[in-house]
């Protein structure tokens, strides 16, 4: 998975490297990561900035009960209890953002390294070195992946909605 860092400094390269993937409807993907990790920042800002703010006002309340001045205190202890109650809806909402990006992240592609020949499938793949002559058996050589969905062996379904084709999970 690409580091959200890179993603926020890149996003131009992330995007040239999906479409050099030739996953074109994955491109929409950049753009709403990064609006989601804007909204979680400044969704984790606002909760350090409550946390500060219960924090102030429960010494405050201290001072005032040690002081005698329990209806002062009763009012800022109101306050201490709607903050706890907007904190715990801006937590969920922080979980809710992580999840979408995490699972929006899942989805992007990783970056393709310089010496990696572009192509839209295999048949572009360049030949780096040969050892020997290739055999050729008289039979027909089932694919990997039907003989272990065979054995039920393979979740073909699961990996096609995580990573996209071409890859699999290995079940027990």
């Amino acid at each position: 998975m690409i580091d959200i860092k890179f993603l926020r400094e890149h996003p131009d390269l992330v995007k040239e490297n999906i479409k050099k993937k030739f996953q074109d409807n994955k491109l929409p993907l950049v753009d709403e990561v990064i609006y989601l990790d804007e909204t979680n920042r400044a969704t984790k800002l606002k909760g350090d900035e409550l946390r500060a703010s219960r924090n102030r006002l429960s010494a405050e309340i201290g001072g005032l009960m040690r002081e005698g001045k329990k209806e002062e205190a009763e009012k800022i202890k109101a306050e201490v209890s709607r903050i706890n109650e907007e904190l715990v809806d801006n937590e969920k909402q922080e979980n809710e953002l992580a999840s979408q990006i995490q699972e929006k992240m899942m989805k992007i592609p990783n970056m393709i390294h310089d010496s990696v020949p572009i192509g839209e499938d295999d048949s572009k793949n360049v030949e780096v070195e040969k050892f020997g002559e290739p055999v050729v058996p008289e039979y027909e050589i089932p694919y990997h992946t039907d003989i272990m969905e065979s054995l039920c062996g393979i979740d073909l379904d699961a990996a096609r909605r995580v990573a996209g084709n071409g890859f699999y999970y290995l079940t027990r």
